[in-house]
């Protein structure tokens, strides 16, 4: 087998992402600290063609180096916003009869492997903060809890990591 040079990929310009169609999917980081996880989820949701991200809270927004260096253009391609408070953008979303979801282990959690997105209905995955997670306020407005599963001694995976987790498994689910 031989590696495919970058000339040989298929993908999308700048435009063509813009205008193609995009998967139901908005993104939402909760306070997020660290500007490379940002960055990463940019590259995740460029990779996934994802609707969009919303910023929240402490989290940077861009342009900024270290959010440049690790989405390698994405924040060109993604559509993103920035709404200082998680809560308003949840009720907000909710009025508009989107699907709200927080990504956190919490009680009655849905274990990522048994959640089921409904075709055609917006999903929306709240991450939160690396320390804290996801706010109380925001998970109990949330309309579903989703965990991902893990067998290790540690109890949490990088931000950017959970993402690309969540972000691939309800993309696969709603390509079958």
């Amino acid at each position: 087998m031989r590696k495919l040079r970058n000339e040989e990929l298929v993908r999308k310009d700048l435009e063509e992402f813009k205008l193609a169609g995009k998967t139901p999917i908005i993104i939402v980081l909760d306070n997020i600290r660290s500007l490379n996880n940002v960055g990463s989820v940019f590259r995740t949701a460029d990779a996934f063609l994802i609707e969009k991200i919303y910023l929240c809270g402490i989290t940077a927004t861009p342009p900024h180096k270290d959010i440049h260096k690790t989405a390698l253009g994405a924040t060109e391609s993604v559509d993103w916003e920035y709404v200082p408070e998680t809560i308003d953008l949840v009720s907000k979303l909710k009025k508009e009869g989107c699907h709200v979801v927080s990504v956190e282990q919490a009680e009655n959690a849905t274990q990522l492997n048994n959640y089921v997105p409904t075709k055609g209905e917006k999903q929306i995955f709240i991450f939160g903060n690396e320390v804290k997670g996801v706010a109380q306020s925001v998970v109990s407005a949330s309309d579903e809890i989703l965990e991902i599963p893990q067998f290790g001694t540690k109890h949490s995976l990088n931000i950017s990591v959970s993402v690309g987790v969540v972000v691939w498994d309800c993309w696969s689910k709603l390509n079958v």
